[in-house]
């Protein structure tokens, strides 16, 4: 009888690390096509000659879908439509001080998101998706100064690998055969710095702004769409408005731009959510595929002709990407926190 209790035990207990090990598996698999997806999508829509949309008015819209799904999500939390309005107004209309607080990341955010559509209107899908590595060590270097972290020297050698691999995919641009429109690789690759910057300095400071107190992570996400909304807004008027007012706010709209929004939006969103479920390996595994996947995608619908210089930069940075993800301890379980920790989930979206 305790015998078969016992294989009983062990049996439900493998059952459970059996649906663990899918689990990550799928957020893995989540997390690469996101990533991939949304570079090829976007670069697709930034080159076909068609009406060209204002990336501005994308840029806003994603954030609208944003806020709407975070209220959603905050209102499931909370368990009643009576305590989701008394939140919302103890947070945000009740908290000018902290609405002002993530204006500042809203702010950055919102500048490494029109970053990348210029980045991606001058530089082809894989080029783009290698060189945005760069936020590795961007958001390692703001940990340090702004989080008081110190990084390993196998950390500190990835990141100077990852910038060799870098600059060999830069110095020598692959070319794209089947893109005809004009583009300018120094723009594109300017582009990609400003967004690298930004996104090592925003998530960092959100992660510093999630540690001060014990609101929900919805409600910071809603807090920062709300600012992030009114930044772009002003974008738009600031930078397309005469061409907004002419055509419309969503001139050039089509259903490969609405799925650029929807993988920025929900996908960004969901893979947030599920990266929590992962660790570092995983996450350095995903960028590497990403990689992959968006190099081969160039390959057959760009026309990219891969260079020796660009195969080794990628190379060196798909192997910077996983040396640096190696953790000082063991990573691999899920850590299962209580309820009252929930609201406390630091999530830095590098």
């Amino acid at each position: 009888m305790y015998g078969s209790e016992c294989r009983a035990v062990r049996t439900a207990m493998a059952a459970r690390e059996n649906v663990s090990l899918l689990f990550k598996l799928y957020c893995l698999l989540v997390m690469t096509l996101v990533a991939a997806a949304y570079t090829i999508a976007l670069r697709y829509t930034r080159t076909v000659r068609t009406e060209m949309y204002f990336s501005t008015t994308a840029v806003c819209v994603t954030e609208v879908i944003k806020l709407l799904l975070s209220v959603v999500i905050l209102a499931k939390e909370t368990g009643s439509a009576s305590r989701l309005i008394s939140s919302l107004k103890e947070n945000v209309l009740g908290s000018p001080q902290e609405m002002m607080k993530l204006a500042i990341p809203s702010l950055v955010y919102a500048l490494q998101n029109n970053m990348a559509f210029l980045a991606l209107s001058n530089l082809d899908a894989a080029v783009y998706q290698v060189t945005y590595q760069l936020k590795i060590p961007c958001t390692a270097l703001c940990t340090v100064l702004m989080l008081n972290r110190t990084l390993s020297k196998l950390q500190w050698f990835s990141v100077f690998i990852l910038c060799g691999g870098v600059t060999l995919v830069q110095y020598s641009p692959a070319e794209t055969t089947k893109v005809q429109i004009e583009q300018n690789h120094l723009l594109g690759f300017a582009a990609v710095a400003v967004a690298v910057l930004c996104s090592g300095f925003a998530g960092v400071y959100f992660e510093k702004v999630l540690k001060s107190s014990d609101t929900s992570l919805w409600v910071r996400n809603i807090q920062m769409y709300i600012s992030g909304i009114i930044v772009t807004l002003a974008g738009v008027f600031l930078s397309e408005r005469e061409g907004v007012m002419e055509k419309g706010f969503f001139y050039g709209y089509n259903y490969l731009v609405w799925f650029v929004i929807f993988l920025a939006s929900v996908g960004g969103l969901y893979t947030s959510v599920v990266v929590k479920y992962t660790d570092n390996i995983m996450k350095g595994f995903s960028a590497a595929a990403a990689i992959v996947i968006s190099t081969i995608a160039s390959v057959l619908l760009f026309g990219l002709q891969i260079t020796f210089t660009f195969s080794i930069g990628a190379l060196l940075v798909c192997v910077s990407i996983y040396t640096y993800g190696l953790p000082r301890k063991d990573t691999t379980k899920v850590e299962i926190q209580g309820p009252s920790s929930t609201s406390n989930e630091k999530l830095i979206n590098i």
